[in-house]
């Protein structure tokens, strides 16, 4: 059977979808305003052809050599080869991470693809099956998985070791998509089979503990969070944050899983996944988009009229409490998300470009997306081991999202330039210190820590 692949059937979804669950919002929009701050280099190339192409060059040839350092082979508890974010010696080499997986499978398949290295391929396909392998057998008997497992300890943050609701973060929703990726390759989903239980297991154990009673995800406390100290997240009281890129994960991984499922003839399962993606997108658009500020936003679900618990001798009914959630207004990267996982519409995107991709004053820097605004109080640039610092450094992944929502979305010439920069920030930073790291200053260019960090910087391949 010839499947559709996963970015053919994602990226036709993300734009037929998105009206669907705009919820009234795109005819009540406003005009953006006229000037955003400096847009002269927005659709102007950074780099002449030859150095692009010499750019291109440095970088094949480096993780050419060095992405077969990151097939590890079984190792202490991970019994199955599985996919390192780092070289060896580099800070994470002895860990799985989770969506880090994700990406680097990503990245080092569409390496191999470029190279034209069927073993490469293959090798691969073994290894980013074997790091999903690695994650399900660790599984607690609920349902959870862990956000991260040592070659030494299968649950170092110890979020498998206590009954729901547990504020300790279990793994961020990206095995279904891990799971189509390997499918895609494979031209099979096989190897899922025996396995698929598990993964319908993992989505009830966030709608166990994490969903809140908007329908949105939430999660338990601030640690391992992905984008560490994202203000709307860190620092907060537990099961407070329904934090966006929790939800665009889950979206997006209910979407993979539904297309799984339907793979395995598990049509039922198809149905029930396929309403579940639709409702969690629905939700994101009800909730976080933010009509005056055009812009999305994690949002607090604290808000609960305590009035009968507090004054119970008072029984006028007074007005209700017509709001269900308060939106955190901190602009983070995050805020672009749904433009990524397809959920946005038109309208919405063209506001999310133009008022805020666009503005070199709050996002737009000449290394690609901040990924706190610049306006922001808390905005800061400096290395920061944990948590890691979101508070305005570009980070490829931050770049690779806006990236591939402007592509979904027809910015062609937008999605081009950051490209571009993408590709001069690391060519640059190899050139000058014979490796990569993890996160960058985003005036300078000037690496902020972690040397001989690979991970999703290899996203930058497929942007080119």
């Amino acid at each position: 059977m010839n499947y559709l692949s996963r970015r053919s059937l994602l990226t036709g979804l993300a734009v037929a979808g998105a009206a669907s669950l705009a919820d009234g919002r795109k005819g009540n929009a406003e005009a953006p305003p006229e000037s955003v701050g400096d847009r002269s280099t927005d659709t102007t190339p950074i780099l002449s052809p030859a150095n692009r192409k010499a750019a291109i060059g440095k970088l094949l040839e480096y993780f050419k050599a060095v992405a077969p350092k990151m097939l590890r082979p079984a190792q202490g508890i991970l019994r199955h080869p599985s996919i390192s974010p780092s070289l060896p010696g580099a800070a994470y080499n002895t860990q799985l991470w989770d969506w880090d997986t994700l990406w680097t499978s990503r990245a080092l398949f569409h390496l191999a693809h470029m190279n034209g290295e069927r073993n490469m391929l293959h090798e691969v396909s073994v290894h980013a099956q074997g790091s999903l392998l690695d994650f399900l057998d660790h599984q607690s008997e609920d349902g959870r998985i862990a956000i991260m497992i040592d070659v030494n300890n299968p649950d170092p943050f110890g979020c498998l070791k206590t009954a729901a609701p547990n504020h300790k973060n279990q793994a961020k929703p990206v095995f279904g998509q891990l799971a189509l990726l390997i499918a895609d390759e494979l031209n099979s989903v096989e190897f899922l089979e025996p396995r698929f239980d598990q993964l319908l297991h993992f989505y009830d154990s966030w709608i166990l503990g994490n969903r809140s009673s908007l329908g949105l995800l939430v999660w338990g406390d601030d640690v391992a969070i992905g984008d560490d100290n994202d203000p709307t997240t860190f620092g907060r009281p537990f099961f407070s944050s329904a934090n966006l890129l929790l939800n665009c994960l889950y979206y997006q991984d209910l979407r993979a899983s539904t297309e799984l499922a339907r793979r395995l003839n598990r049509r039922e399962d198809a149905k029930r996944l396929s309403a579940m993606a639709h409702d969690q997108g629905a939700n994101i658009q009800k909730y976080c988009w933010d009509p005056r500020d055009r812009f999305y936003y994690t949002v607090d679900v604290q808000c609960v009229d305590r009035r009968a618990e507090l004054i119970p001798w008072d029984k006028h009914e007074g007005m209700s409490m017509s709001w269900k959630c308060l939106p955190l207004r901190f602009q983070m990267f995050t805020g672009f998300l749904p433009m990524w996982a397809g959920l946005a519409t038109s309208r919405q995107v063209e506001m999310l470009v133009k008022e805020h991709y666009l503005n070199t004053q709050t996002f737009n820097s000449p290394y690609g997306v901040r990924s706190l605004s610049r306006q922001e109080t808390m905005y800061s640039l400096q290395f920061s081991s944990n948590p890691s610092d979101w508070l305005g450094p570009v980070w490829i992944l931050t770049n690779y999202f806006v990236w591939k929502g402007l592509k979904t979305y027809g910015y062609h010439k937008e999605a081009a330039v950051l490209a571009d920069k993408t590709l001069r920030l690391l060519s640059d930073d190899l050139t000058k210190h014979g490796c990569l790291n993890e996160y960058y200053n985003p005036e300078t260019g000037v690496p902020l820590g972690h040397k001989g960090f690979l991970d999703w910087n290899m996203l930058v391949l497929e942007m080119i």
